[in-house]
């Protein structure tokens, strides 16, 4: 007997599905989280960063396909998914890395402006290789 391993591909929706769901769960794991542990040591801090993180980037890509979708509806075309993924990731990274800043009482306008910065020009390098 011969067993073969197919591999399912996940369909653009229902990476979408998935994601809207994965972003609930990870926000309202966020919402106990601070509810029950006051986050005032260095691992309930880290612990709501790595909730935070997955979140931002669930929610964002989400923003993202959606908002490109719309632009994109008059021209006729549909936006690619994994454009949406990588532009979520960047804003999600560069959100949670703002908010690490403020934490670390460490955070200015000129720090934001120059990682917004870089997050657009590594966003163009991107799209310039593609």
């Amino acid at each position: 007997m011969t067993t073969t391993r197919v591999r399912r591909r996940l369909s653009g929706r229902g990476l979408l599905i998935t994601l809207a769901l994965a972003g609930l769960c990870l926000w309202g794991g966020l919402l106990l989280f601070t509810y029950y542990i006051q986050p005032t040591s260095l691992l309930a801090i880290v612990g709501a960063f790595l909730l935070l993180g997955p979140a931002l980037f669930c929610t964002c890509t989400l923003l993202t396909y959606f908002i490109s979708w719309t632009i994109y509806a008059a021209r006729r075309r549909r936006p690619r998914l994994a454009q949406a993924l990588r532009q979520g990731g960047l804003i999600a990274a560069w959100l949670t890395f703002n908010l690490l800043l403020k934490s670390l009482h460490s955070w200015s306008l000129f720090t934001t402006i120059v990682s917004f910065g870089i997050i657009v020009i590594i966003e163009l390098l991107l799209l310039g290789r593609a």
